[in-house]
């Protein structure tokens, strides 16, 4: 497999090869992962505050909207960062995705996961010095705000995952994290929520292929009342997530 550029542009050797990097993948991929993801419940909890999911139904349809978005949204910034996972490429990315979230709650939502995964990355991946080097570079720079998708791109192109593995990745922690949320808010059981998830799972291999591979120029929302119910987030009188 092809090496990687790091941080001066230059070609890197992969840290992973043949089985290492599937164990590599899966990891990044696991729910004990301290990323933060499950803090987050994608708007879920403020949608049945506000009686816009009623039932396991109305959570499937909704669920299905936060893959769309996701993949209209944020899949382009996994991809152009896996494909270029060096410093410069990484800040320019950052940047405009900070400039592209508008909503308060889902901007701190991303920072928080990112700087988090970017952290635990470092950590844990020691043999990619890059990680650590492009953390500690960016910390208290106030050039990088560590938003997720960059992040979880870089990490999965110095893994030397390919560009598809790394985006059905991102859409599938994004499906994972929302359906756990929705467990812990008693919407639907562990049961049926394993169900549901791999109905769902269905499309959003579908949606995966309709917005994969695709520039952050290209980047949109598509489900703007997804933005609206999370921005109410943080107006709940009581709440179990942060966003």
């Amino acid at each position: 497999m092809e090496g990687k550029k790091g941080i001066d542009g230059a070609k890197e050797k992969p840290a992973s090869t043949s089985f290492s990097l599937h164990w590599s993948q899966w990891q990044l991929i696991d729910s004990i992962l301290p990323t933060g993801g499950f803090a987050h419940s994608f708007g879920i909890e403020a949608a049945i505050q506000a009686r816009v999911i009623l039932n396991p139904e109305d959570f499937q349809t909704y669920v299905i909207h936060v893959l769309e978005n996701t993949g209209s949204l944020l899949l382009p910034y996994v991809y152009s960062a896996a494909m270029c996972p060096d410093l410069d490429n990484w800040r320019k990315l950052d940047r405009m995705l900070d400039a592209t979230l508008t909503n308060e709650v889902s901007r701190k939502a991303s920072v928080s996961q990112g700087s988090a995964l970017m952290r635990v990355a470092a950590a844990v991946f020691t043999e990619i010095p890059s990680l650590k080097i492009m953390r500690e570079m960016s910390l208290g720079s106030g050039i990088v705000a560590f938003h997720h998708a960059p992040v979880f791109g870089i990490v999965c192109g110095l893994l030397g995952m390919d560009s598809e593995t790394s985006q059905r990745a991102y859409m599938f922690i994004t499906m994972r994290d929302a359906f756990s949320a929705a467990t812990r808010l008693n919407l639907v059981g562990p049961l049926g929520a394993a169900v549901l998830q791999h109905q769902v799972s269905i499309a959003a291999e579908t949606m995966l292929k309709r917005w994969m591979n695709r520039e952050v120029e290209d980047a949109c929302q598509t489900a703007p009342l997804l933005d609206t119910l999370q921005g109410c987030h943080g107006y709940l009188f009581s709440r179990l997530f942060c966003s």
